[in-house]
């Protein structure tokens, strides 16, 4: 539902939020008074120390104090659990409540200040238990009220206080006036993030490149709910219940038909032998991260290992080695993939905005000169990956509209730079000129992988791209066709970056708009179960999917508040499912690279946490990755280091050092 509207500005919190904060403090409130009580009971007529009178007074209005206050709590909590998202009526009386509560810290902290002038000045002669027990009152008043002030700049809308100056009410407007407003509510919107961005990332340099990409993210983020009114725990429980629903879906669906060869290739391939290169290369894709994974991914014995040889003086790969002073990334680069110091042509840490850190290597086993590029892993990256605008990248040889990610292609176009014209890649072919090319990575750099093939396959059509866990939103249709003939992209589970895109994350509001406007439950139900059934498992919710559009028009308002000019819907903003909403500019859309291998859990969707895992790997169509799937899994499939557990339990490929050993217990099952 909308935000609360409290001394004149919304705030980013609803009525119905205060279920679980206020029964929080209620809680501490109620031993706090018990404990004053039974103190209070025991000493009763025998404080006969210096300030024995007054510190009887101070007792006694402060068990008056707290019961009006648990009161108050209390009435706060019965009636912020009253009615539904949608329906706000029964929890009208919450801002008379929050008032009155916040009225009650004066009183409070003045009490608190009057029990320190008594401890300081007043307790000669008191029993410890006295003492401390006023002590205890004035540390308890003055955390609470600390908590408070720092909850009240959480829930701060900085947009909240800023509408515009014109006639409250009016129901329907011009629709240049409303496009105005939308026009400038969303300037607001980014100036904020921008801001946030900037001191979110004050460590790094200010130049034109850091500059263009916040003012980007600024305007997606910034523009993502502009046209709801929703706070943070009305998202929190629409993707509580789309889970649910998704998986109720999910069991209930029949076996979908399993390929057992690439839907795009000519001929039928054997899938075990390109799982086989999959694991394979991806040891390589992990070993990009260098010592960081290495060490999480081998907790007891990663330190050890490289302990010996990263602060080894070794000046003459300082020139191989650019930006890793103790060698530590590189020598785990060497544990991780069994190569010899002799097979490295080239490998960079540098790390910028758009400039990825990447590594050129000879793979003997395989007869290629492999380029392995790093994935996210440093500020510098998530900004290269935020950078989400469509860039129009000429591809020789490529008929359609050819358009991909801009940061990503952007870094795509750095690595082919940095290859061809410093001459790293004359330099590989010129030591095995019979040697194919083979281009890897995880994540952001399975994105550059990917169009850095794109890039190069004109001038070396026998190459290889293995992209694992790439980013959904990557490239056009007619690159992403072009791309199968020579990229396999690898996705784990419900992985959600390769399920990210714009045109996904507006689907995805669309379905939390109709979760939340469906949902007859109160929200701190909502937000219970919800917890459980991540946590424990159990019967998904059941709860009715049909959308009343009624409901949704009323969550389609601009972030201004409720009370803005758009509190009744216009012109511009309809439904976000009606089809006769007037056309508001839209996002390209943008695929996944290359031939898609989906490899899955097999059997429960919940097991024990020791029980072993077997998985499944078929050829999947980008149609099955347009949604967003909630699950606890959703990060966790996306980690470089389960990726290539995954593939070495379905090859039993045990080579890498971040391959452990316990995997030779799982199944192999492919399909």
């Amino acid at each position: 539902m909308p935000g609360m509207l409290l001394l004149g500005r919304r705030w980013r919190i609803a009525s119905d939020d205060l279920v679980f904060p206020a029964a929080f403090e209620l809680f501490i409130r109620a031993v706090w008074w018990i404990v004053t009580l039974v103190l209070y009971s025991n000493h009763k007529g025998r404080f006969d120390c210096q300030g024995g009178t007054y510190l009887h007074n101070y007792l006694l209005v402060l068990l008056v104090l707290l019961a009006v206050i648990i009161l108050t709590l209390c009435g706060i909590v019965y009636i912020s659990a009253q009615g539904t998202i949608m329906n706000p009526g029964p929890r009208r009386s919450v801002p008379a409540l929050v008032y009155l509560r916040a009225l009650l810290f004066v009183p409070e902290i003045i009490w608190a200040c009057l029990g320190a002038v008594w401890v300081s000045d007043s307790s000669t002669g008191c029993k410890p238990a006295e003492v401390g027990a006023v002590i205890a009152a004035v540390v308890s008043s003055w955390i609470i009220v600390l908590c408070m002030a720092l909850g009240v700049l959480v829930v701060l809308d900085p947009l909240g206080s800023r509408r515009p100056d014109a006639p409250l009410g009016v129901r329907d407007l011009e629709s240049s006036e409303s496009s105005q407003l939308f026009y400038t509510a969303h300037t607001m919107a980014s100036r904020v993030w921008e801001s946030r961005l900037r001191l979110l990332c004050c460590c790094l340099p200010q130049d034109n490149n850091h500059r263009a990409a916040f003012s980007s993210i600024a305007q997606l983020v910034s523009g993502f709910f502009l046209d709801t009114d929703l706070v943070p725990s009305d998202i929190a429980a629409g993707l509580a219940l789309l889970h649910q629903e998704q998986d109720k879906v999910e069991r209930c669906r029949d076996p979908d038909e399993v390929l057992s060869h690439s839907p795009s290739s000519p001929i039928r391939e054997d899938l075990e032998v390109e799982l086989e290169r999959a694991a394979h290369f991806m040891q390589f894709a992990a070993a990009a991260y260098g010592w960081p994974l290495y060490v999480y991914s081998n907790p007891l014995t990663g330190l050890c290992r490289l302990s010996g040889d990263c602060c080894r003086s070794r000046q003459a790969e300082y020139d191989l080695v650019g930006g890793d002073a103790l060698g530590c990334h590189f020598t785990s680069i060497l544990q991780s993939t069994g190569l010899q110091y002799r097979d490295f042509i080239h490998i960079s840490f540098h790390n910028q905005i758009y400039e990825i850190p990447f590594y050129v290597a000879l793979d003997h086993e395989r007869e290629a000169v492999l380029v392995a590029v790093r994935g996210t892993l440093s500020l510098k990256d998530v900004l290269t990956d935020l950078s989400a605008e469509c860039e129009n990248l000429s591809v020789e040889g490529v008929s359609g509209t050819c358009y991909a990610h801009k940061g990503i292609s952007q870094a795509a176009h750095y690595l082919y730079k940095r290859l061809v014209n410093d001459g790293i890649l004359s330099q590989a072919f010129n030591i095995a000129p019979e040697y194919k090319l083979v281009i890897c990575g995880h994540s952001l750099g399975a994105g550059a992988a990917s169009l850095l093939a794109v890039l190069l396959r004109s001038t070396h059509p026998t190459l290889q791209c293995y992209a694992f866990s790439p980013p959904g939103g990557l490239m056009s249709k007619a690159l992403a066709d072009y791309s199968k003939q020579f990229v396999v992209s690898v996705v784990l589970g419900k992985d959600l970056v390769p399920r990210l895109s714009i045109p996904n994350m507006e689907d995805l509001k669309r379905r939390l708009l109709k979760m939340v406007s469906n949902c007859s439950k109160p929200k701190y139900k909502i937000l219970m179960h919800g917890c459980w059934y991540e946590l424990f498992g159990g019967t998904p919710d059941d709860f009715p999917t049909e959308l009343e559009n009624r409901r949704e028009e009323m969550l389609n308002q601009p972030l201004l508040g409720e009370d803005s000019l758009l509190v009744q819907r216009s012109n511009t903003y309809q439904s976000l499912s009606s089809d006769d909403s007037p056309s508001r500019p839209t996002h390209l859309p943008l695929y996944l690279p290359g031939r898609i291998l989906h490899v899955t859990e097999d059997g429960p969707a919940r097991r024990h946490c020791f029980a072993p895992v077997r998985y499944r790997a078929e050829w999947s169509s980008e149609t099955s990755f347009r949604n967003v799937l909630i699950s606890p899994r959703m990060i966790a499939d996306h980690m470089p280091d389960v990726v290539l557990r995954a593939l070495c339990s379905l090859t039993r490929e045990h080579t890498s050092a971040l391959c452990p050993s316990s995997m030779s217990n799982s199944h192999l099952n492919v399909i």
